[in-house]
Parts: C-alpha cells; sequence; structure tokens
C-alpha cells in the first residue's frame, strides 16, 4: 500500500503526472515566452539574451526545472515521507529488512542512510557515518552512488515509465537486481562480519498533521536552499560551455556511446546535465520524452542508465569528505563503466524479448 498509493500514485501519477503537466504548461505558454520577450527588449546582445532566456537560460531552464519539475515532485515525496516517520512506520522498515539485508552483508539499521538517499543522496551518503563498520559504510556508499535515485529521479521516471506499466516493471526488476547482486558481491569481497542490530520500537500512532506539514516544509526549504543555486549554476556552465565550445564538444564525445545503447544523440546532454545534479539529468530527459525524442525501449533504457549513472557533483562532494579521494574516485570510475555496460545489456536483453 505504501508504494503503490504513496510512491507510485501520489509521487507518481499525481505529482510527477498532474503537477508537473501543469506547471509545465504554465510555464512554456505563458512564462517562458514573457520572459523571451522582455530579454529581446532589455538586453540588446544576443549572448546575454541567452544567459537568461531563450532555450537554456538561467530563468527559461535553471528556474523551470526547478519550479515545474523538481518542486511538484520532492513535495509529494517529501510528505509521504514525513508521514511514514510520524506514524511509527521507519523502525518497522528497519527490523523487517534485517535478515534480508544480511545476505548482502548489512544490517537493518542500513536502510536509514538509504531511505535517506531517496531524498537525497548527499543526505544519505552524510548518515553513513552512523554505520558501525569501514565494511558497512562503503557498502552503503557504493549503492547510495549506483542504484538509489533521488526523489525527483524516482518520481520523473515513475512518472514517465507509468504510461506503459511493463516499462515501469523492468525498471524495477533491474534496479533491484542490481542492488541486490552488486551489495552481495562486495559484501563478499570485503573482509568483516555482520553487525548487530537493536532498536528500540516506538508506538504505531496517526501521524500530526501541523508537524508532518512543518517537516516537509522544512525538507522543502532546505532541498530548494541546496538545488536552486546549483540548478542556476548548471545553466551558467551550461550558458558558457555553448559560448566556448566545449558544450558541443562533451554531447558530441558521447555521441558513440548513445549509438551503441541505440538512444538519439541528443540524449547525451542528460547524462551532462546529470552529473551537475542527478534530478537535472532528470529533468532534462523528461524534456527529451516530450519532445518525442525517447520513447519506449529507449526511455526504459535511459532511466536505468541515468539510475545507475556517475554521483552528482552534491553527492561526489560528499562521498569525498567521507570516504576520501581514492575511494570516492574508484567508486565514481566503477559506476560510470558499469551504468553505460548495464544499459548496453538491457538494450540487447528487450531487443530480444520485445517486451516494449
Amino acid at each position: 500500500m505504501v508504494i503503490y498509493l504513496g510512491i507510485y500514485k501520489f509521487v507518481g501519477c499525481f505529482g510527477s503526472g498532474v503537477l508537473v503537466n501543469y506547471f509545465q504548461s504554465v510555464f512554456t505558454q505563458q512564462i517562458n515566452p514573457l520572459i523571451d520577450g522582455i530579454a529581446t527588449r532589455l538586453l540588446p546582445w544576443t549572448i546575454l539574451q541567452d544567459l537568461v532566456a531563450n532555450e537554456q537560460g538561467i530563468l527559461t531552464l535553471g528556474m523551470r526545472y526547478v519550479i515545474t519539475i523538481i518542486l511538484p515532485i520532492t513535495t509529494t515525496f517529501f510528505l509521504i515521507f514525513s508521514i511514514l516517520e510520524e506514524s511509527g512506520y521507519l523502525p518497522r522498515i528497519s527490523l523487517l529488512i534485517d535478515h534480508l539485508f544480511k545476505m548482502i552483508g548489512l544490517s537493518g539499521r542500513s536502510i536509514i542512510p538509504l531511505i535517506l538517499g531517496l531524498n537525497c543522496s548527499s543526505a544519505g551518503s552524510l548518515v553513513t557515518r552512523t554505520m558501525e563498520s569501514k565494511r558497512e559504510r562503503f557498502i552503503i556508499s557504493l549503492l547510495l552512488a549506483l542504484a538509489i535515485p533521488c526523489s525527483a529521479q524516482l518520481g520523473i521516471f515513475i512518472g514517465l515509465l507509468s504510461q506503459n506499466f511493463m516499462a515501469l516493471i523492468v525498471w524495477a526488476i533491474c534496479i533491484a537486481f542490481i542492488f541486490a547482486i552488486i551489495g552481495s558481491l562486495t559484501a563478499k569481497a570485503l573482509p568483516g562480519s555482520w553487525s548487530y542490530f537493536y532498536m528500540e520500537i516506538p508506538p504505531l500512532r496517526l501521524p500530526h498533521l501541523r508537524s508532518t506539514l512543518t517537516k516537509t516544509y522544512n525538507r522543502i526549504r532546505w532541498y530548494l536552499s541546496e538545488v536552486i543555486p546549483l540548478f542556476l549554476l548548471g545553466s551558467v556552465i551550461i550558458w558558457l560551455g555553448n559560448l566556448i565550445g566545449l558544450l558541443p564538444w562533451l554531447v558530441h564525445s558521447l555521441e558513440p556511446i548513445m549509438l551503441k545503447l541505440e538512444l538519439p544523440k541528443q540524449a547525451s546532454s542528460m547524462f551532462i546535465y546529470g552529473f551537475f545534479r542527478r534530478d537535472y539529468g532528470a529533468a532534462r530527459m523528461f524534456d527529451l520524452h516530450h519532445a518525442g525524442l525517447l520513447e519506449g525501449r529507449q526511455l526504459v533504457v535511459s532511466a536505468v542508465t541515468l539510475t545507475l549513472f556517475i554521483p552528482c557533483l552534491s553527492q561526489f562532494r560528499f562521498m569525498l569528505r567521507e570516504r576520501g579521494l581514492k575511494t570516492t574516485i574508484t567508486l565514481s570510475s566503477l559506476v560510470i563503466i558499469f551504468a553505460f555496460s548495464m544499459g548496453y545489456i538491457l538494450n540487447k536483453i528487450l531487443l530480444v524479448l520485445e517486451v516494449i
């Protein structure tokens, strides 16, 4: 019920579907043309117009992503998360999953940073310091970097893939399978033993409305304070990249990989955007889908590859601080190779099976 009603229906269908489509239509049909017109009148140089307006401007791209895509999805996700937290359900998840997590060398306590990673992988990486052993901290950091989508990614993927239920099932099975296999292999490869897990279980209770809304508001405020500067910075970097020719060169460099994955060459931009922020890359994927460039099998391959793709700059910074330079570079390098390899293999499997 939590997964279906809370995540799929409320976050995926309502947040990523109804709310995002409404805000997108308002922004693209009314606000963006207004911003373009004001920029044309006030700024005589095309270069400056492109910085704040037009296709990839700070306001028309960066703020559009924040307001129309990220805000509705994260708001609905944080609301569901606060309800689960207030009800006393999260500690029960820890105990219920403890035995299952022993298979990948973790205890039920590990579910806390992993669930926080669904909010933002940076927060999940920060909480890994509460784990008892270096072994657990490494495994969780790897799983956060590899197989845990942030709330915006999760909402966008569910919203887009739910148009074809089989596509959603394939994505979910792939991520769950990779999570289990990588966790299990890493646990066997690293020395160390399981840690014991004890927890006091609070009583189940009806969530308090005021407390739930306060937590949701505080999380949204924190998330926006993190994401808005990075999205605006990303827009400036994209503008500079176009200006000096670096971004077209990067896009062109990734085109052979996109061809191997049988994706349109424009798809390389969502991986470049995803390096700045995971949700930035997911928002770009949303745009490519609505432009008719990503459909069916391509959408599933893109979603799986983008989920597994390199951690964003924010998570990279937290990993660097918590795990050190050597571990961070090693994990990131492995993740890049693994992500594109899995995308290639999945594409070939789906071609053979013809399920999508």
